[in-house]
């Protein structure tokens, strides 16, 4: 039913069925890693129910006028972007709400907003759908804005969100949602996906991507290069196959790239962490395979504890992306830390 859609076949199924039989819960919440395909669905899922999926389409935020746009309003003042809150409508009964700003966060202002629209009959058809991309990047207000809605959602209201964590969200917004896990596509997969976008260069897109479709399309090999070469050197000198002065050096040039933000160097990071215990433990489907003596000589000088204990810091700095913290500062504290749990260091 849902043309041009890869992967996870029980979620697509079921929400096709849902379809055929007419028995569409009002809440949907779609969970599971970036880009594998959540609002993807959501958009073929609302074509099929609203009609017009040309326009539909349109709110893909991968989009480069998206994009832009996105891009744009993160050079605003808070006050301009709360006074006009960021959605997508380019179909007058589908409505994108996308994270916004420079900490791209869901927030209280779109909620207030999706309220007051949520009140608005259908143009044509029974139902309107609304999307909220990535309400696990909802402030707590925000949140708590969108639960009072769910209490007594208008009948012609289906709201479906997207999340990468689902227990980011409040308990209490999870028990009022269908939830569907989905995950990432198999290599046959994702090769039917590459192959039929004619993705250039579509091997290494499909290794980086880790069975994220959107991820292999989007990805920029030069920039995900450049990173690579940073957090290589990162890991190199928080194992000791390098000095912390050889980081430091390295350090000033992230610090010298104003536009990256920290989280798409540590996107980059857990790829590389995934490999080290990949071929610590000789599970193969190594991603970075160009640079395998680099990373097998990591994963011979750290323990299996050494590269879990790294994730945890890892996944401490990742909370603070959510905050406007200098990215070099926390990477320089991300090496020192790990220096330290090097007992030969």
């Amino acid at each position: 039913m849902f043309e041009d859609f890869y992967g996870n076949s029980p979620a697509a199924e079921t929400l096709a069925d849902m379809l055929r039989q007419d028995r569409i819960p009002q809440t949907i919440l779609l969970a599971g890693p970036e880009g594998i395909g959540k609002a993807t669905l959501v958009r073929r899922f609302a074509a099929q129910l609203l009609g017009d999926p040309q326009k539909i389409e349109r709110d893909d935020l991968s989009l480069s006028e998206n994009t832009t746009l996105i891009a744009e309003r993160e050079k605003l003042a808070a006050d301009k972007r709360n006074e006009d809150p960021l959605l997508f409508a380019f179909h007058p009964d589908f409505v994108t709400f996308a994270p916004d700003g420079p900490l791209r966060q869901i927030s209280i202002q779109q909620m207030r907003l999706l309220k007051e629209r949520a009140q608005f009959k259908p143009l044509r058809g029974r139902y309107r759908i609304f999307l909220i991309d990535r309400l696990d990047r909802a402030n707590e207000q925000a949140a708590n804005s969108l639960l009072k809605m769910l209490e007594e959602p208008p009948q012609h209201l289906i709201l479906i969100a997207t999340a990468e964590n689902q227990y980011d969200l409040l308990p209490t917004i999870r028990s009022r949602a269908v939830m569907f896990h989905m995950s990432p596509l198999n290599a046959d997969e994702m090769e039917r996906f590459a192959v039929g976008r004619g993705l250039k260069d579509w091997e290494r897109r499909t290794a980086i991507a880790g069975g994220s479709p959107g991820v292999a399309a989007s990805i920029d090999l030069e920039v995900y290069d450049k990173r690579r070469s940073a957090m290589l050197k990162l890991l190199q000198s928080a194992s000791g196959k390098a000095t912390f002065a050889e980081w430091a050096r390295v350090s000033e040039l992230v610090s010298a790239s104003r536009s990256e933000k920290l989280d798409g160097y540590l996107k980059v990071l857990y790829g590389l962490r995934e490999d080290v215990i990949r071929l610590q433990h000789g599970a193969g489907g190594v991603r970075n395979t160009d640079i395998g003596r680099e990373l097998e000589a990591i994963a011979a000088a750290v323990s299996f504890d050494w590269a879990r204990d790294a994730v945890a810091k890892i996944d401490e700095l990742v909370e603070f992306t959510r905050r406007n913290i200098q990215k070099n500062i926390a990477l320089d504290a991300l090496v020192v830390e790990l220096r330290k749990m090097q007992p030969a260091l």
